[in-house]
């Protein structure tokens, strides 16, 4: 059987008409070419947001991200915090120290039944609620 190819040769254009075989012709350009010219109604139709600007990104000197950490995973990983020297026990209270473990902000997530004393230089409101529930107290430093 004769190849698509063989089939063709001496044809000038191999069937594909006079211009569609040159380059990307027939598709009215590579890629997005076109898309402020003759294919504009389908950009208008489909993609309506892909020209121009979207939001911001603002610049990473005013951005301020606080670390923070949960209630509930203070009083969870209480072991660790202890082998690594920022928690304390003394007479079944403990001592945990969040400052010098880099945390800014103390938040109310989570249950807590155990008597804990945390520094940190802030905490939410449901935090310092939930400490004193359960015995413990907050040192804002």
């Amino acid at each position: 059987m004769v190849s698509r190819t063989s089939k063709f040769r001496g044809s000038r254009t191999h069937g594909r008409g006079q211009k569609a075989g040159r380059g990307a012709g027939l598709r009215g350009g590579r890629g997005n070419a076109g898309l402020h010219k003759h294919k504009w109604i389908s950009t208008v139709k489909y993609y309506p947001n892909h020209f121009g600007h979207h939001g911001f990104k603002r610049p990473q000197s005013v951005v301020e991200s606080k670390v923070t950490i949960n209630l509930s995973e203070v009083e969870a990983t209480l072991p660790t915090l202890a082998k690594d020297g920022f928690a304390t026990e003394k007479n079944g209270k403990w001592i945990v120290d969040l400052t010098k473990m880099g945390v800014d902000k103390l938040l109310g997530t989570g249950r807590i039944n155990l008597p804990i004393s945390v520094k940190v230089a802030e905490a939410s409101a449901k935090a310092a609620e939930k400490l004193k529930a359960a015995g413990g107290e907050l040192i804002k430093e």
